[in-house]
C-alpha cells in the first residue's frame, strides 16, 4: 500500500515541512510549523502524521564543517527519537547539507522572492528538497 512520507527541516524557531503524494513521487512544501518547545512540537507534527497518513518521517540532520553535531542536529535526533515513541512511525534522519542555502538561493534567483517573505518559505522548500532527494535516491 502507498503511503505518504513527511520531511522535516528542523529549526529552533521555524520548523519547514514537505509531505510526498500517496505514491512517493512527488514532494511539495507544506507551510511551515512554529517551533513551540520539544513536546509542542511532537503534538504538532504527530497531528499531521494522523490527518495525512504519514508512514514515514525524514528529518533534516544538521552537521557542522567537521561532521560533529551542533545544537540544531542533536535536537533534531532527540526530535526523531520522540516521534518513533510518540507516533510509532518509521524515522529517518537524513544528511541536510546545504539544502537551507540551496532553498535560499532558489528563492533569490529563480523565484525573485523578497527578504521578508523568503524567511517563512525557506524552511518549507528545505524540506522539499530534503524529500525530492530522498525519492529519487529511493525509487
Amino acid at each position: 500500500m502507498a503511503s505518504r512520507i513527511l520531511a522535516v527541516d528542523y529549526g529552533s524557531v521555524r520548523v519547514g515541512l514537505a509531505l510526498s503524494d500517496p505514491l512517493r513521487i512527488l514532494a511539495q512544501p507544506i507551510p511551515h510549523i512554529k517551533n513551540r518547545g520539544p513536546k509542542e512540537l511532537v503534538q504538532d507534527l504527530k497531528k499531521i502524521i494522523e490527518e495525512k497518513e504519514v508512514q514515514l518521517v525524514l528529518i533534516g540532520l544538521a552537521r557542522r564543517k567537521d561532521e560533529s553535531l551542533g545544537p540544531i542536529g542533536e535536537a533534531s535526533v532527540r526530535l526523531s527519537e520522540e516521534l518513533k515513541k510518540e507516533c510509532g512511525v518509521r524515522v529517518e534522519l537524513k544528511d541536510e547539507a546545504f539544502t537551507s542555502r540551496e532553498a535560499e538561493e532558489i528563492l533569490i534567483q529563480e523565484l525573485g522572492v523578497s527578504r521578508e517573505k523568503r524567511k517563512g518559505l525557506k524552511d518549507s522548500l528545505a524540506a522539499c528538497l530534503i524529500l525530492r532527494s530522498y525519492l529519487s535516491n529511493n525509487q
